[in-house]
């Protein structure tokens, strides 16, 4: 025996016995809806008018006028999923308005727009295009120089003095590295006479016979090694002083010719790209390439302007520490060095005051940090 089939509850449609559709069901679905309504919005005719199964409307809510207290109208269309969303966004404190430029106040939030919200991701992959495209500019720039294809802008008195700078630190690199060698083999040879003032002095008092010759060896020893340490103190001075010139006031400088370089590098580039564009058609495709161009090639510019007036700033700079610097230097130098070879122990000491420098005393060693507290 075969069962009955289940029926379709969207099937059920009562019909009346003039074959018309029964909409006792629907006004009762209106009763129900005018109960859950808010009790606040005093609306005096509400009215749902259903449409068939095949009309794009989900369903149409029709307010008449109201009595009582104002309130906000409701809106002329609704679905059923458009009153949820607009319920749970009442519910928010803040609102973000979809592209548009319009602007929304939520209860107790600030006032977004859409335009000014930009994303993270976004703006990191943009400064990644930008600093690939520039790198790619300038690696090109930098072959083209290097293959002699490529033009280049040069200001020669500029670049003279940078190439004076360069060739001068190595120059005082050198000195200072002769310098430093000088001051080890003087330390060697100050500690060699100390040993040797001390082993006369041994003797002088273990050899009854020869007690005074020993006794002049320790002497003299003894007080060249005195004089050495006054000479080294003087040295190690001077190599203080063009070690600071040379890898801190030189070298800081330099790292502003580089910064000027890589500006220049750029702004070549950036003309080069202007030049090609220049050089082509000039249409609704070209014409905002060309704007774009012109407008960095001016940025670029003014950056190239920028770093070459830093520069000569310090080259004009270091050029009158370095003569000051070395003038003082260079006078210690040669007159510690006269006074120690003649034998002028006292000319050698208001040498070493004249420059305020002071000698450490052999054997003591420097305070520790508690000490100094």
């Amino acid at each position: 025996m075969a069962q009955e089939s289940p029926k379709n509850s969207a099937a059920e449609i009562p019909v009346t016995s003039n074959g018309e559709v029964d909409d006792s069901r629907e006004h009762g679905f209106n009763r129900d809806l005018k109960h859950s309504l808010p009790s606040g919005l005093g609306l005096s005719e509400t009215q749902i008018t259903s449409h068939g199964f095949d009309s794009t409307k989900e369903g149409v809510v029709e307010a008449g006028a109201f009595q009582g207290s104002p309130a906000p109208p409701l809106p002329s269309v609704m679905s059923p999923s458009r009153i949820a969303a607009s319920r749970l966004a009442q519910q928010g404190s803040d609102l973000i308005v979809p592209a548009g430029g319009q602007r929304t106040q939520t209860k107790g939030g600030p006032v977004i727009l859409a335009d000014e919200v930009k994303n993270p991701a976004m703006e990191k992959l943009e400064l990644v295009r930008k600093w690939s495209l520039n790198t790619y500019k300038c690696t090109r720039q930098i072959i083209s120089e290097k293959l002699g294809r490529g033009s280049r802008t040069v200001d020669l008195e500029l670049e003279a003095q940078i190439d004076i700078l360069r060739d001068n630190k190595k120059k005082y690199e050198n000195i200072l590295k002769l310098a430093q060698t000088l001051s080890t083999q003087l330390f060697q040879m100050v500690h060699t006479q100390r040993q040797l003032g001390d082993a006369f002095a041994d003797l002088s008092l273990k050899s009854l016979e020869l007690h005074e010759e020993f006794g002049y060896n320790a002497d003299t020893q003894k007080l060249l090694a005195k004089n050495g340490e006054t000479l080294l103190g003087a040295i190690n001075f001077f190599i203080a002083s063009v070690n600071t010139l040379v890898n801190k006031t030189i070298e800081d400088t330099l790292m502003t010719v580089k910064q000027y370089e890589s500006a220049r590098i750029e702004y070549d580039a950036y003309r080069t790209d202007l030049e090609e564009l220049n050089l082509g058609p000039r249409d609704a495709n070209t014409l905002p390439k060309i704007e774009q161009s012109q407008h960095l090639f001016q940025a670029h510019k003014e950056k190239y302007d920028k770093m070459r007036n830093d520069v000569s700033i310090k080259l004009k700079f270091l050029e009158e520490n370095k003569v000051k610097v070395l003038h003082n230097q260079l006078v210690l130098f040669h007159n510690a060095i006269a006074a120690y070879f003649a034998g002028n122990q006292k000319q050698l000491e208001q040498t070493l005051k004249q420059f305020h420098i002071k000698l450490k005393t052999p054997g003591v060693d420097a305070p520790s940090w508690l000490e100094e507290q």
